[in-house]
């Protein structure tokens, strides 16, 4: 029953270098864009060796997409076109193997 909406925002790679930039969410905060889904959605990149971090609420769960480069996420390698879901882990590390690496986190409903 919603009216169709669209928006579209520009997050420049300064903003995601380094930690998990939110890029999408329900509520819009720290200039997202909305979607009307209970999701947040991060997106970084990365240079080698740089680690990030998230920590999973409860009832939450992870899916992330790898775009380019590869990650360990909590010591399990990862390479671009890989996807993994995580449900039971609620503290993630994410450290990239090579530099320029690209990932998306979608933080979703469990």
């Amino acid at each position: 029953g919603l009216t169709p909406s669209y928006e579209q925002k520009k997050f420049s790679d300064p903003e995601k270098y380094g930690k998990l930039r939110l890029i999408a969410s329900r509520d819009g905060r720290e200039n997202s864009v909305t979607v009307h889904q209970d999701v947040n959605l991060y997106s970084t990149l990365l240079d080698k060796n740089d680690i990030v971090t998230h920590q999973l609420a409860d009832n939450r769960c992870v899916w992330i997409q790898m775009i380019k480069g590869s990650i360990l996420l909590n010591n399990q390698s990862l390479s671009a076109g890989d996807g993994a879901a995580i449900v039971k882990d609620k503290n993630l590390t994410i450290k990239s193997s090579e530099p320029k690496t690209e990932l998306l986190l979608f933080d979703l409903t469990n």
